[in-house]
């Protein structure tokens, strides 16, 4: 992840039975690339050790007694200028009311006095304690200095009790992390809207054609999009993929579908990736009730369903049409003559074409190889590599094009 690797993050964890979450956090961060210090205070070391988060980032922890050590009034500027964010996961009412009212007695509070970088905290406690009229005004006076909060959530508390007080998962809060460091990137202030997964065309109330996409490339594209600071739409049929953490979702299933969103959702945009595997025919009639086996062989009269990239390009350009268009050109034989006519046909900015018939970049997989084909006629093409990287490469293309 570009825009994670890299980057200096602090993990703060205060006292909290949350504390275990934190490791999951460090560990998710320190495995896309982040160097990670954490720092414990004396109270989130009676729930969990500073070697748990050395084992997991391979980097020293900090605990209260490094404050007092050789390093002493050094260690917490440096930890606090070099950083590029700065996240307390859990943090607890107390520490909420010192970083609040300016309290720096541990080495947490002190860095995050000395922090140069955005401060992210996530809130954990029990039963009633986040809706204290006292832990709510320390919060506004947090947010009133920028400070972000990831609020609790509703769940079982460690008394037993249920209500708002649960810390976010690892992942969520890994995927706001990304949203906070991917402003200003290439695609800062651009809306970009992307399909993604493989449409539905219903034969009966319970049976459908499809395909075989499971939506992962073109959810890898909404996050690296998402990554570079741009505003995403992300238009997807049925997956069991996680939404990004960011995008806004609009579901579909069929073609028809697929195309009513898209026109409604790309007025004004500056880019359409569409990354979806959209049916090229439905059934004529689908039937009402479901077919029965005694009723014999169904004879299936097909049509063809609505091109949409065709239908968009075809648009007046900045109005209508987003300003770039790229399609997806997914085929089992005569890949680039194929792809090369689709961007031709469809008149789009670039076709990114993969051979589907490959293990290592067919439908299902992690990975991909593909080739970029250019209006202009010029042509990239990237050797195997993950669908996260694949996505970073088709975003950079984007961002030129965009520039044109």
């Amino acid at each position: 992840m570009k825009v994670l690797h890299g980057k200096k993050i602090i993990v703060g964890i205060t006292g909290s039975i949350a504390a275990f979450k934190a490791a999951d956090l460090a560990s998710k961060l320190a495995q896309v690339g982040a160097e990670v210090d954490c720092v414990l205070t004396n109270s989130a070391e009676k729930f969990i050790t500073a070697l748990t988060f050395q084992s997991v980032t391979g980097r020293r922890a900090y605990t209260d007694s490094d404050l007092w050590g050789n390093e002493a009034h050094v260690l917490h500027v440096g930890l606090g200028k070099d950083a590029d964010l700065f996240v307390v996961a859990p943090c607890t009412a107390n520490s909420i009311a010192k970083l609040a009212n300016g309290i720096a007695d541990n080495l947490l509070t002190v860095t995050a006095l000395a922090a140069q970088c955005p401060i992210v905290l996530v809130p954990a406690m029990d039963g009633g304690m986040y809706d204290h009229p006292a832990l709510q005004e320390n919060l506004n006076k947090l947010k009133a200095r920028g400070v972000i909060i990831f609020e609790p959530v509703d769940g079982h508390l460690a008394s037993g009790l249920t209500g708002k007080g649960r810390m976010r998962e690892p992942a969520e809060i890994l995927g706001n992390i990304r949203l906070i460091l991917g402003r200003g990137g290439l695609l800062a202030g651009k809306k970009v809207v992307v399909t993604a997964g493989g449409t539905q065309e219903a034969l009966d109330p319970v049976r459908i054609l499809s395909n075989r996409s499971s939506g992962k490339q073109g959810y890898a594209l909404a996050q690296a999009a998402l990554d570079s600071g741009a505003e995403v739409v992300l238009i997807s049929t049925p997956t069991a993929l996680p939404a990004p953490i960011g995008a806004r979702m609009v579901q579909v299933e069929s073609a028809k579908q697929m195309l009513e969103s898209v026109l409604n959702e790309t007025v004004g945009v500056d880019a359409l990736i569409m990354a979806a595997a959209v049916a090229d025919f439905r059934p004529k009639n689908a039937a009402d009730d479901k077919m029965k086996k005694r009723d014999g062989i169904p004879q299936i009269e097909l049509e063809e369903t609505e091109d949409i990239l065709k239908t968009v390009s075809g648009l007046p350009v900045g109005k209508k049409r987003p300003h770039v268009v790229i399609g997806f050109a997914a085929e089992s034989r005569n890949l680039l003559e194929n792809a090369r006519e689709k961007l031709s046909s469809k008149k789009v900015d670039l076709i990114v074409a993969n051979d589907i018939s490959a293990k290592e970049s067919g439908f299902g997989v992690d990975t991909n190889r593909v080739t970029l084909l250019y209006a202009d006629g010029r042509q990239d093409s990237l050797p195997l590599i993950s669908k996260t990287e694949a996505a970073e490469a088709v975003i950079e293309k984007l961002a030129v094009l965009l520039e044109k």
